[in-house]
C-alpha cells in the first residue's frame, strides 16, 4: 500500500508539547507491559503464571481478560502479515547459538540493529518510500519514534494503553520471551528496552498496516464474545471435589506428636509433587521418616562445572545467587579435562558442518552410512543405544563422582545456611544416624522440554550441587558447635549424604564415595528399600502414563521411557498439581494424595514469631501457584498458553519451540504434558489450594503484611484452609479475610 511521505510527516507533533507526549508513552508502556508474564528460555525453563499481569484483577476478570486478548483465532489479515515478519527479525536477532553465521550488528541493541539492517529486507522494501522515512528517524530515543508512529496511525492519547497492550497480546510468545530478557536476565548481557520492542512491532506495523487502529475495535468484539462463564464454573466443580476429597484424608491423620522410637534414617525431599508417591513408597519399606522442603535446600549459589565449563544459577528465580561454588570432579586424572575439551570442540565442528548452508550435503557423503546405523540403533532398540553410548563413554572416560567445593562461602554464612534450612524443614532435634538431603533431576532424550522436568526450584537445573553444598556444611565440625550453641544439637554420630532422585525413572543416586566404612551397613540397607521403593512407585507410574505394555518389570519400562527418544511422554512432570499442604509429616503420612500436592514440612510450634511460615508463604508457595498456574491454562488452552504438539515443534534459537517455521514463540507446555491423547486432558485445572497447619491469627497476619498474598488470595488466586492446630477443624479464610469453618 502507498502512503504520501507529506501523511507521515507528523504535524501535530511540531505543535504539540513532544515532552508530555513522550512522558505519555513511557506511561502506556509500563502499563501495557505489565500485562505481560515472562518466559524463560529451554536451557532453565521455569513455571509461570501466563496471566501473572492480571492478577490484580479478580480470577474471574482475569480469565475474562486473558481470553479476550491471547485466545482469539481471528486475527485480521494484516496483523498476521505484521506477526509474520517480526517472527522473522525477532528469531535471528535472539538465537543463541543454533545458528552458525550469527545476526550482525547485534551488540548494538534490538532497535538501533533493526533500523540499520531493514533496508536490506525485500519485503520490507516493497514500501520503500516508508521504509526510508521510518529509518532517518532517531533510534536513540525509542519514546519519540513511538510518538510519532502512534501518531501516524491515528492513535489517540487516551487509546496509547489498549493499542500497545494489543501490540504486545497480538505476538505474546515473542513478548513474554523480551518480558524475561528485560525483568530477569542478566542486565550485562541484556540487548533490548520495553520502548525499543515497541518501537520495533510500531515500525513493521506502519510499514504493513497503517490501519492498525483498527486492532481496538477487534479487540471490543473479542471481550463481547468471552466465554470465561462455562469455564469458571467448571473449574470450580474441580475445586470443590478435590478439597473434599484432601480434607477427608486430613482429617484421618494420626497424632501430630512425634514417636518415641528414632528412625533408621531421615530423608529430605524436595516440596515437588513428584516427591509426594515416592516419600510414601520408602517409608513404607522400614522406619524412614521424610521431611519436605524447597529443592534449592535453602542454598542460593550460582554452579560452576569445570567439565562443562559452564555456570548457571541454582535457585528460585525469585532470588540472586548469593555465593559462587564450583562442581569439579572427584579424584579427576590428569588428561580427563583435555579429553572433555577435545570432545567439546569435536562437537562445535560437527554443528558448524551441520548448519553452515554450503557443507550438510557433503558432511551427509562422509557420515552417512554411520550416522544412519547410528539412528537406526536409536529408534529401533534405544536400550541397546544407551547400552551402547554407555560402554563408549565408560572407555574413554572414568567414572568421577561430582564435589561441589564450597570452601569460598565463609563460615560465618555456612552457619546461617545450616541454620535457617534446619529450622525451616523442622528438623532441629532428634536426628537419626543417617540424613539424606535427596535433590532431583530427570533424564530425557530428544527433549526440548527437558528443563521442565528438572527442580524448579534450582532454576530449571538438576539439584545435586545444592544437596551437596548443603550436606557438606552440616557436616563441618565448627558449623555443628556454633548450631550447638543455638540448641541445635547434632549428634557427633550423625552423618549428612548427599543424593538424586531421578523423577523419570525413580532411581535414587546417594552420592556415597566419602562415606566411612561405619555407615556402609546403614547405607547398603537403605539402598536396597530404595530400590523396592522404586518398584512400587514405577509401577504406579505406569498406571498414571496409561500405557498398553503388559511387562513383569515396571523399572524396566521407565526406563526404556527415558531412553527412547521418539518417547513424547517420558514422564508426568507436575501434572495434576492441585493443592499444597504446609504442616508436619504426621499430617499426611499414611494418606494417599495421588502425587497431586507439595508438600512441605513446618512445625509452627517451634517457630514461636512466625518467621519460618512467613519464609514459606512468600517464597515456595508463590513458585507452586506459579506451577500450578502454567499447568492449569496449559490446559485450558493449549495453543494460547501451551506449546502444541511436541509431534510438530521447531526449535527456534535454542531458545524456545515455534509450530513449524513460522508460528509465535510458543511459551506454555506441551500438548503431552497435560494431554492423555489429542482431546482428553491429564490435569485437571484447578487453582492452587494451600491447606496450612497453625493458628489462624498468624496466617492472616502474614497475608496482611504482604502485598502480593494479600492480592493473590483477595482475588481468588490461591484458596487458603487453615487446618487448626488446636481443634484439628480445617477452615476456610474468604476474600475478605474471614475465616468459615468447613463442615
Amino acid at each position: 500500500m502507498n502512503v504520501a511521505i507529506d501523511s507521515m510527516t507528523c504535524p501535530k507533533a511540531n505543535v504539540l508539547n513532544t515532552d508530555h507526549l513522550e512522558m505519555c508513552v513511557r506511561t502506556a508502556v509500563e502499563k501495557s507491559w505489565a500485562s505481560v508474564a515472562p518466559c524463560w528460555p529451554l536451557q532453565h525453563f521455569i513455571a509461570a503464571n501466563p496471566l501473572a499481569g492480571f492478577e490484580h484483577l479478580s480470577f474471574d476478570q482475569a480469565l475474562q481478560q486473558g481470553q479476550a486478548y491471547f485466545c482469539q483465532k481471528d486475527l485480521p489479515t494484516a496483523m498476521h502479515a505484521v506477526n509474520r515478519e517480526s517472527i522473522k527479525w525477532l528469531k535471528a536477532f535472539f538465537d543463541v547459538g543454533q545458528s552458525t553465521l550469527a545476526m550482525p550488528l547485534r551488540h548494538q541493541g534490538l532497535l538501533p540493529c533493526m533500523m540499520q539492517l531493514m533496508c536490506y529486507d525485500k519485503y520490507l522494501n516493497r514500501h520503500k518510500d516508508q521504509i526510508e522515512f521510518w529509518l532517518q528517524k532517531d533510534h536513540k530515543n525509542p519514546e519519540s519514534l513511538i510518538v510519532c508512529m502512534l501518531l501516524y496511525l491515528g492513535v489517540a492519547e487516551t487509546e496509547q494503553k489498549a493499542f500497545l497492550t494489543l501490540m504486545l497480546a497480538t505476538l505474546p510468545g515473542w513478548s513474554a520471551y523480551v518480558k524475561y530478557q528485560t525483568d530477569w536476565a542478566d542486565k550485562q548481557i541484556s540487548v533490548v528496552t520495553p520502548s525499543e520492542y515497541f518501537a520495533f512491532r510500531l515500525l513493521i506495523t506502519c510499514l504493513l498496516w497503517p490501519e492498525a487502529k483498527q486492532l481496538l475495535d477487534w479487540h471490543q468484539q473479542a471481550l463481547k464474545n468471552n466465554e470465561a462463564t462455562k469455564t469458571l464454573t467448571q473449574l470450580k466443580d474441580n475445586e470443590r471435589a478435590h478439597q473434599k476429597k484432601l480434607l477427608e484424608k486430613l482429617a484421618m491423620a494420626e497424632s501430630t506428636t512425634k514417636p518415641d522410637l528414632l528412625p533408621e534414617v531421615q530423608m529430605v525431599f524436595c516440596i515437588d509433587v513428584r516427591s509426594e508417591p515416592f516419600r510414601r513408597a520408602i517409608e513404607s519399606q522400614g522406619n524412614y521418616e521424610t521431611f519436605g522442603f524447597a529443592g534449592f535446600f535453602g542454598v542460593s549459589i550460582a554452579i560452576s562445572n569445570t567439565i562443562l565449563g559452564k555456570s548457571h544459577a541454582s535457585c528460585p528465580v525469585l532470588l540472586k545467587p548469593s555465593h559462587q561454588v564450583t562442581d569439579k570432579p572427584n579424584g579427576v586424572r590428569d588428561n580427563f579435562t583435555k579429553d572433555q575439551q577435545r570432545s567439546k570442540s569435536l562437537k562445535l565442528i560437527y554443528q558448524s558442518l551441520n548448519y553452515t548452508f554450503s557443507t550438510p550435503f557433503s558432511l551427509a557423503e562422509i557420515m552417512g552410512v554411520a550416522y544412519g546405523a547410528w539412528m537406526g540403533l536409536k529408534s529401533l532398540m534405544p536400550r541397546m543405544f544407551a547400552y551402547t553410548k554407555a560402554r563408549i563413554c565408560a572407555h574413554r572416560y572414568q567414572h568421577h563422582e561430582l564435589v561441589t567445593d564450597c570452601a569460598d562461602i565463609p563460615l560465618e554464612q555456612q552457619i546461617e545456611l545450616a541454620s535457617n534450612a534446619l529450622k525451616l524443614m523442622g528438623l532441629t532435634e532428634r536426628f537419626s544416624p543417617l540424613v539424606v538431603l535427596c535433590a532431583h533431576a530427570s533424564s530425557t532424550q530428544n527433549n526440548a522440554f527437558a528443563s521442565a522436568l528438572d527442580c524448579g526450584a534450582c532454576g530449571g537445573n538438576p539439584g545435586a550441587p545444592n544437596a551437596r553444598v548443603l550436606t557438606t556444611i552440616l557436616n563441618h565440625k565448627e558449623v555443628r558447635n556454633a548450631l550447638n550453641r543455638q540448641d541445635i544439637c547434632i549428634p557427633d554420630s550423625t552423618l549428612f549424604v548427599a543424593a538424586e532422585h531421578n523423577t523419570t525413572t525413580d532411581a535414587v543416586d546417594i552420592f556415597s564415595q566419602s562415606i566411612p566404612e561405619t555407615w556402609q551397613s546403614v547405607l547398603s540397607s537403605l539402598e536396597q528399600n530404595l530400590l523396592k521403593a522404586k518398584e512400587r512407585n514405577a509401577r504406579w507410574r505406569m498406571s498414571q502414563i496409561k500405557t498398553n505394555v503388559i511387562t513383569n518389570n515396571p523399572i524396566q519400562h521407565t526406563i526404556l521411557r527415558s531412553e527412547d527418544w521418539a518417547q513424547v511422554r517420558p514422564e508426568w512432570g507436575l501434572a495434576r498439581n492441585a493443592s499444597m499442604i504446609i504442616g508436619p509429616r504426621s499430617l499426611t503420612k499414611g494418606s494417599n494424595l495421588e502425587g497431586r500436592s507439595f508438600l512441605h514440612s513446618y512445625d509452627w510450634s517451634t517457630d514461636f514469631e512466625g518467621k519460618h511460615l512467613h519464609t514459606i508463604m512468600t517464597a515456595p508457595m508463590i513458585v507452586a501457584q506459579w506451577i500450578n498456574a502454567q499447568y492449569l491454562f496449559s490446559t485450558l488452552d493449549n495453543v494460547a498458553f501451551g506449546s502444541g504438539s511436541k509431534i510438530t515443534h521447531n526449535v527456534v534459537g535454542k531458545l524456545g519451540v515455534m509450530q513449524g517455521n513460522a508460528s509465535d514463540l510458543m511459551h506454555g507446555l506441551p500438548l503431552q504434558s497435560v494431554f492423555q491423547d489429542d482431546k482428553s486432558p491429564f490435569h485437571q485445572p484447578v487453582r492452587l489450594t494451600v491447606v496450612i497447619y497453625a493458628p489462624k491469627e498468624r496466617i492472616v497476619t502474614i497475608i496482611e503484611q504482604e502485598a502480593l498474598l494479600n492480592q493473590l488470595i483477595s482475588n481468588a488466586w490461591i484458596h487458603i484452609i487453615c487446618f487448626d492446630s488446636s481443634t484439628h477443624q480445617p477452615w476456610q479464610l474468604n476474600r475478605g479475610f474471614i475465616w468459615q469453618k468447613i463442615d
